[in-house]
């Protein structure tokens, strides 16, 4: 029986030959490599981790996307849409998950890079924030940045709105992550959703420190949950389902204590704050930003 050319050749690789082992050794060092080269590839780019800009119009979000995007802050107008731009950290600030990494590892630079989302802060708009929250997409994080020389607490004037629709916002955003955490349909609870409140505009004589505005908020938003929850008992429900109802849009602890950012921490929603300014008399200062985005990657 004559044996074809194809014949022959399998039959020769599966001989003890130096030619049968370069060739098999070459195919089981090769192929690994290239399926992890084309995995990486496609994947890379849609698996950049992403952070939310979320916070009432004018507070300085999209002139905070610009000089993370740019170095430098740029004019900016109103947002009617979301508007997402891919950005590195800076040489220095490292990623969380590089930390281990040597510095010389090329690697370091696709740990660095991250999408960066703005969101409108109009009131009719902030569905869109909304959205993303509900369903997020590789989502580490969210910055809700506050006007801080428009925070101030005294009686009426624009001071005094500029605290409340910063508060109802956060309150609602904070509250859906609540429900998130908490309405889970698997036993794998969701991933941490940490919340950093980046005072801006600190550079400027009328804005409080980034203390005294975490303070401000918690205030105010202590006052929007009693308030909603009167509106609840108010609207005529009966006393059944306006306790199930309080519970579901209760933020935070129940019970008659004053509410404070720490207790999100039960729901896996961590929370900072930080000042800083974008643009201004003085240069910009966003180092404490960097870093919490840095240590969320």
């Amino acid at each position: 029986m004559s044996w074809s050319g194809t014949e022959r050749w399998l039959s020769s690789l599966l001989e003890p030959s130096v030619f049968a082992i370069v060739v098999t050794a070459w195919i089981a060092l090769t192929v690994p490599l290239l399926l992890h080269l084309i995995i990486y590839r496609s994947s890379g780019a849609a698996s950049l981790p992403s952070f939310l800009l979320i916070g009432p119009s004018g507070s300085g979000k999209t002139t905070l996307l610009t000089l993370f995007e740019r170095g430098s802050p740029a004019a900016t107008h109103t947002s009617q849409t979301p508007l997402s731009v891919e950005v590195s950290l800076p040489v220095t600030t490292s990623a969380a998950s590089a930390r281990y990494r040597s510095i010389n590892d090329p690697a370091n630079q696709t740990h660095k890079r991250f999408l960066l989302i703005d969101t409108p802060g109009h009131g009719k708009l902030r569905h869109h924030a909304l959205d993303n929250l509900t369903k997020p997409q590789n989502v580490k994080g969210i910055v809700f940045v506050v006007d801080a020389a428009n925070t101030s607490v005294g009686a009426g004037g624009p001071a005094e709105g500029g605290i409340t629709e910063a508060a109802e916002f956060l309150h609602d955003v904070l509250l859906l992550l609540q429900k998130r955490s908490t309405r889970s349909n698997t036993s794998k609870a969701p991933p941490q959703m940490p919340v950093l409140i980046a005072a801006n505009k600190l550079d400027l004589f009328t804005a409080l420190p980034a203390p005294l505005v975490k303070t401000a908020l918690e205030s105010e938003i202590n006052k929007i949950r009693i308030s909603r929850s009167r509106g609840l008992l108010d609207s005529g429900i009966g006393m059944g389902d306006a306790d199930l109802n309080e519970e579901k849009e209760w933020l935070g602890e129940m019970g008659e204590g004053k509410f404070d950012f720490s207790q999100m921490e039960e729901f896996d929603i961590p929370i900072a704050v930080a000042g800083g300014n974008v643009a201004g008399t003085e240069e910009p200062d966003v180092r404490s930003w960097w870093d919490w985005i840095g240590s969320n990657m």
